[in-house]
């Protein structure tokens, strides 16, 4: 233990340390919780049609769709307006999905990245798509990567 400013200090006192969390300004200031559940139901009622998105979404998801929507509205509300609603762990949920093949994430990308513009406009769009690449993009690499590889073009476009 040492003394800083006559005050007896220790590293454990590092630990307890609060630092204020930075601001949470949304990503863009037109998106909005009620354009973020419009843009989950409209991406997941389009992903459920697909016709290789659909089976996978509906055989895992039957009869959890409604509890799956409210994680993805409060998943989306946490990375596009900062809310901190979001309290899961998405690479853990996600490598355990056997059927799920890389070009999937191609797919899953395309697909948000037109309903994004559709539902958000293209301005307020691209920071959604931006973060929708860098979550494509952890999950791909989780899943199908290895240390050397590099991502596929399609996952930064």
């Amino acid at each position: 233990m040492r003394e800083t400013n006559n005050t007896p200090y220790s590293h454990a006192d590092d630990a307890l340390r609060v630092v204020p969390a930075g601001p949470r300004d949304p990503v863009h200031p037109s998106i909005t919780e009620d354009k973020i559940s419009e843009l989950v139901e409209t991406f997941y009622a389009r992903a459920q049609v697909e016709p290789r998105l659909g089976p996978l979404f509906n055989d895992r998801l039957d009869g959890k769709w409604p509890v799956h929507m409210d994680k993805m509205k409060k998943f989306w509300s946490s990375v596009l307006l900062k809310s901190g609603k979001y309290k899961g762990k998405p690479i853990p949920a996600h490598m355990v999905l056997t059927e799920i093949k890389s070009d999937d994430f191609r797919l899953w990308l395309e697909l948000f990245r037109k309903t994004s513009i559709e539902i958000l406009g293209e301005e307020a769009a691209s920071p959604a798509i931006r973060a929708a690449e860098r979550i494509a993009q952890s999950l791909w690499m989780a899943k199908f990567a290895t240390p050397f590889d590099e991502v596929p073009e399609w996952l930064n476009q």
